[in-house]
């Protein structure tokens, strides 16, 4: 007869300072103090209840950026997950910083493949081992090539970005514990979910990984993806859901007997409101609002901003302010630093910061036609409609067919010139863009330099974004079909 032991996990990912519960069809959803009462519910009703974050606690809030994340950890350490994985947002404010919060951090915080390169030492510790009822449960961190992207400039930092490596490490963690009888294993990744399942199909039945809990892509699922009979599952974004598997493990098989897995809504109809900590996040709410209520500016309408791979009014207006304040031919604004799907008509400060949270330098690289062209191209190849790509929100003055079946332009113009040829363009570019040049434009950055050697023409953007709109008021953008796609 079979020994059967019941876990229950819950998870959430890309939790991006989602703090707040917001009203909607005349009930609250999302917000900490629901996502803590529904844990803190669960925790009761459950023996064996474990709840893991896959990565992308930081980010997206006033109230993480005014403290530096160290406002986020006091939080989560109220919220009380059992183990949390890095995500790419946990490297924004240099690793250095990270390394400090992680010892505020009341929970444990893994990864298994960020390093110093000089001697190969882990960063982080890999794993954790919960061990709860009799059974041991082994949580292994993986993190997304993103990292590498945001610490160009940690140049002693190291990880693993190719997914067949990160197999490996797995398996040798799993290897190394093999003789102490682990029960469960769970694979807590940051890396999107496509890698998730290319992840999963190397991974070796012998290794024992029982689940793949990950996050970066914000996928939302009715059911577990099944890839080489390891269930797959993301829980979305922010505090508005959580993931719940109810498990029967098969403690001498090690292994998952039957399971059911739901995607639960948080809202105030089925979970309880944890006070204290709702109380906790107010006290900081009303020191950010004396600095982030005033209002900035007021748009003609709310501009929006709903898909990174695509045109976007929001990401108009956003790349349309720095070209013509930078004196730039073009403006290539990367759509992944515009965090909100819409902003106005009334724009605070607050919503402003919220929306770019990412204040950075930006560059003006100098480019050929015929470069531009192979740049322009590698952005828009197939990965970018079906992957989690850099993709840009370009400014007024471009126009682009780009033909899917043939990868090629229809049309390719800018300033009502064909983009070809020697004819030298000034194109603006955000630091982060312009540390991986050549992985997210497809073209090596030391080939413009016979052009003129790249400048940076502002230390901010969002300075830049700022001043503008402080001084103009009744703004507005529409989608102009700038970039026009041909299935």
């Amino acid at each position: 007869m079979k020994n059967i032991k019941k876990l229950t996990i819950l998870h959430s990912n890309d939790l991006h300072g989602d703090f707040l519960a917001e009203r909607i069809d005349e009930k609250l959803v999302g917000g900490i103090s629901l996502l803590s009462g529904y844990v803190n519910q669960t925790r009761e009703e459950n023996e064996n209840v474990i709840y893991a974050i896959a990565g992308d606690m930081f980010r997206g809030s006033v109230i993480d950026s005014e403290y530096r994340g160290i406002s986020t950890i006091e939080i989560m350490n109220a919220l009380a997950p059992d183990v949390v994985a890095i995500g790419n947002h946990e490297v924004d404010y240099g690793i250095a910083h990270l390394l400090f919060i992680e010892k505020c951090a009341k929970f444990p915080i893994i990864n298994a493949n960020m390093y110093i390169k000089t001697n190969g030492a882990r960063l982080f510790k890999p794993y954790e081992i919960i061990e709860m009822d009799g059974m041991k449960i082994l949580f292994i961190g993986i993190v997304t090539e993103s990292v590498l992207a945001s610490a160009k400039k940690e140049g002693l930092i190291g990880t693993i970005i190719n997914t067949e490596d990160a197999a490996k490490e797995v398996g040798k963690i799993c290897n190394a514990f093999n003789g102490i009888d682990i029960d469960f294993t769970v694979l807590l990744t940051h890396i999107g979910f496509e890698e998730d399942k290319k992840l999963a199909k190397m991974l070796k039945p012998e290794w024992g990984v029982d689940l793949i809990i990950g996050g970066h892509t914000h996928t939302v699922l009715e059911k577990p993806e099944i890839i080489n009979g390891i269930p797959i599952v993301q829980a979305g974004m922010g505090t508005d859901a959580i993931g719940r598997f109810d498990i029967d493990v098969d403690t001498d098989n090690n292994c998952i007997d039957t399971f059911t897995w739901k995607f639960i809504p948080i809202t105030d109809k089925n979970c309880p409101k944890d006070y204290q900590i709702e109380d906790l996040i107010l006290g900081y709410k009303t020191v950010t609002d004396l600095k982030y209520g005033r209002v900035v500016s007021k748009f003609k309408h709310v501009l929006t901003h709903p898909k990174r791979n695509q045109e976007t009014s929001l990401g108009n207006l956003t790349a349309d302010i720095i070209k013509n304040s930078l004196g730039l031919d073009l403006m290539l604004f990367g759509s992944g630093a515009i965090r909100s799907t819409e902003l106005g008509p009334i724009v605070t400060f607050g919503k402003l910061t919220e929306c770019f949270p990412y204040a950075g330098q930006v560059y003006q690289v100098n480019v050929t036609g015929d470069q531009l062209r192979q740049m322009l191209l590698y952005v828009l190849r197939d990965e970018a409609w079906t992957g989690h790509t850099e993709f840009y929100q370009f400014s007024k003055g471009i126009k682009l067919v780009y033909s899917k079946s043939k990868n090629e332009f229809d049309l390719a113009e800018l300033n009502g010139d064909s983009i070809q040829g020697d004819k030298v363009f000034k194109i603006g570019i955000q630091e982060f863009h312009y540390m991986n040049f050549n992985d997210f434009l497809g073209l090596d950055i030391k080939e413009t330099y016979i052009n003129g050697k790249p400048r940076v023409i502002t230390t901010s953007d969002f300075d830049v974004l700022n001043e503008y709109l402080s001084s103009h008021n009744v703004v507005d953008s529409a989608v102009e079909g700038r970039l026009i796609v041909v299935e």
